[in-house]
């Protein structure tokens, strides 16, 4: 039986089975309406998509460690990307609950449909942000000393829309951060080559954020806001997105030739050409009804071949 979802026809006998029923019902089960309350907070901020940014973070600890890093040092980093992420997002939710009430394709979220209070997601994005905070802690000094300048970016983004065209790039910087924080996780300290990785995953991020944003052109004009799409055209934003993965590509080129790296890391980034080929092609100007392939799935197998060759890349030279 489901106790989240009620009983069946004997718990409405007597006094005690009436209780029961009340209480299997969820209506003074507090622990019931506590996790649906949680499943519906994962579902706002896309939890499963963590797995866009934790393959970059992951690479960068595998290139830091030149192998595989400690289980406790993995373990921790893991959680201080899920406190990150979880973080950001439901504290744009937050910082957009007005946008998105006005906006047709994001109204039913879980805030502008009335199904969590705001009082809620404040709660669970404190709670994200000191669990960020906790694990760079149990990281190492310098981690924990750049954890609110982390913080302060991954909230800065949800603003940016109101003044730049640029916002794309902040949002990719917020994701960009992740391997260069798992690198100082792993050595207390930061080589100017992971920058290289940074930057990527900044462009990758950008590019594909450009391709999200077109399905939104006509609500941020009329609301004010602010994207790349609003400002040149959908035809000129997609060209503008293409290029950040073409040049996405050459500084991972460079950084598997500065690592060193062998020929699973230059398969892997032929592979994740294909792969942003392909996104490209889902999309065009005149028709964007298949975004959502081009944002999710696609750019989920671009971070998960990328971490699984360069891992591969690195643990063959040991």
């Amino acid at each position: 039986m489901d106790l989240c979802h009620g009983g069946h026809g004997r718990a409405r006998n007597g006094y005690v089975g009436s209780v029961m029923f009340r209480v299997l019902r969820g209506k003074d089960f507090g622990p019931c309406r506590m996790l649906k309350s949680l499943r519906t907070t994962l579902e706002m901020i896309k939890f499963e998509h963590s797995v866009f940014a934790l393959p970059f973070a992951l690479t960068g600890a595998v290139l830091a460690a030149r192998g595989w890093p400690d289980g406790r040092t993995l373990l921790w980093i893991a959680v201080a990307m899920v406190g990150a992420r979880s973080a950001a997002m439901s504290f744009n939710r937050l910082a957009d609950h007005a946008y998105d009430a006005a906006n047709p394709r994001t109204r039913t979220r879980a805030l502008p449909a009335g199904l969590l209070s705001r009082r809620y997601v404040i709660a669970f994005t404190a709670a994200s942000a000191a669990l960020l905070v906790l694990a760079a802690w149990q990281l190492n000094p310098l981690c924990l000393a750049l954890s609110p300048l982390a913080l302060a970016v991954v909230f800065a983004y949800s603003y940016t829309k109101r003044f730049t065209h640029w916002s794309h790039l902040v949002l990719g910087l917020s994701l960009g951060m992740a391997p260069a924080a798992a690198w100082i996780a792993v050595r207390g300290s930061l080589d100017p080559q992971i920058l290289l990785l940074t930057a990527a995953v900044m462009l990758w991020t950008a590019g594909f954020d450009i391709i999200y944003a077109c399905q939104d052109v006509e609500f941020d004009r009329s609301a004010g806001l602010y994207s790349l799409p609003q400002r040149l055209g959908v035809a000129g934003a997609l060209a503008v997105s293409m290029a950040m993965h073409a040049t996405m590509l050459l500084l991972l080129l460079a950084l598997a030739w500065l690592q060193a790296l062998g020929w699973p890391a230059f398969v892997g980034l032929g592979l994740v050409a294909m792969l942003l080929a392909y996104e490209h092609s889902l999309v065009r100007p005149d028709d964007l009804s298949r975004v959502n392939a081009a944002f999710f799935t696609v750019n989920g197998w671009v971070s998960l071949l990328f971490f699984v060759s360069w891992a591969a890349a690195v643990l063959l030279k040991r």
